[in-house]
């Protein structure tokens, strides 16, 4: 018999971690950095600090955009923000930058900030609540821009679905 050993995938293996849910990755996620409330982040955006939106089209196109925050939706993230990357941002100046991740309603960010984080981008963090907060806490926001006319249903005067 040679030294190779095979193993089935369901033997489990001794030294390997339980997979974690979700809520338990969140908690743990969170748990390395301190998040910020919207004031907190308005504040951060006015003393230079990069507000990032990485929600998908479909949420800026309902609800609107936060005013200067750089749009890069999450499937993108860690190559525009990587300031050592090729495809980076013009902001991404350094690892140095403080950087405010802002989803929709605070989750996808906070693990977006785990793989900033990872990149060494060591002052990101996230919006608690996200845009939903945001703009609760009657902050300023860019209202969505209504689809072209021609795209109307004549009947009810509201875009027709799907376009």
């Amino acid at each position: 018999m040679s030294g190779n050993r095979n193993t089935s995938r369901d033997e489990t293996v001794p030294d390997a971690s339980p997979p974690l849910g979700i809520d338990e990755l969140l908690e743990r996620v969170r748990a390395g950095y301190d998040r910020i409330g919207p004031p907190e982040a308005a504040a951060a955006a006015e003393a230079g600090a990069l507000l990032v939106d990485i929600r998908y089209a479909a949420l800026r196109d309902r609800d609107g955009l936060i005013p200067g925050a750089l749009v890069v939706e999450r499937n993108e993230l860690e190559w525009r923000l990587d300031p050592r990357g090729s495809h980076r941002a013009a902001e991404a100046v350094g690892h140095d930058l403080q950087v405010v991740v802002v989803c929709n309603e605070g989750y996808a960010s906070s693990l977006a900030v785990a793989s900033l984080r990872q990149l060494g981008l060591h002052r990101a963090t996230d919006l608690i609540g996200g845009f939903q907060a945001w703009r609760a806490a009657g902050l300023p926001v860019t209202p969505p821009t209504p689809p072209p006319p021609d795209t109307w249903d004549l009947n009810t005067r509201h875009p027709t679905p799907g376009i």
